[in-house]
């Protein structure tokens, strides 16, 4: 992979995944369409280079010429999902208590087939329980609010938090700006 190819990469991971690789959220999806042999790579870099730090990535799956690339941290991941209102929410969709992080995104990919979108797909992305069902309830209509996800509920907060993952954006792409390659920009935190 050429190093204008890292770099794009890097921007991409940066610009859709600050908050998760600051530490501030527990996970984000990303959509890429790049060459598949190109993103294994990478990624395979990635999990070497950040494994310590709890950030996983696995591919969500593939449609046409994108592929879904989910990045967690690990620890932040299980205990959001672990809170009573996530599970709750993750039972009515099939997810079990007992099932592993790594089984339950194994389900979360099973139920992208077919290019349908499932939206329990919030409750992995640490989107407000709330928020979510407001966004099923609705259709995706008649929010209060836009940002990073719809807002049903509790705009105030939701704008913070908005601001706060605008934050991590800056924070990371000064890193970048400043000649650090991304795992070297993270590898400091905030």
């Amino acid at each position: 992979m050429s190093e204008l190819e890292r770099r794009s990469i890097e921007n991409d991971i940066a610009f859709h995944s600050a908050p998760t690789l600051l530490g501030v959220k527990c996970a984000n999806l990303i959509s890429f369409d790049r060459s598949e042999q190109a993103m294994t790579e990478y990624f395979r870099e990635f999990a070497d280079k950040l494994s310590d730090s709890g950030l996983c990535t696995v591919r969500l799956c593939k449609f046409r010429e994108r592929i879904l690339v989910y990045i967690y941290n690990e620890k932040m991941l299980s205990a959001w999902l672990s809170m009573p209102q996530v599970h709750d929410l993750l039972s009515e969709y099939g997810y079990t208590s007992d099932m592993s992080i790594g089984k339950k995104l194994h389900r979360l990919s099973l139920r992208f087939g077919c290019g349908s979108f499932p939206h329990e797909i919030g409750a992995f992305l640490g989107y407000p329980v709330e928020d979510i069902r407001g966004f099923i309830r609705n259709r995706g209509r008649n929010c209060v609010l836009c940002g990073y996800w719809k807002v049903y509920e509790n705009a105030e907060k939701a704008r913070q938090t908005f601001k706060t993952y605008d934050r991590c954006r800056e924070i990371l792409f000064d890193r970048l700006k400043s000649g650090l390659n991304l795992f070297q920009a993270v590898g400091g935190n905030i």
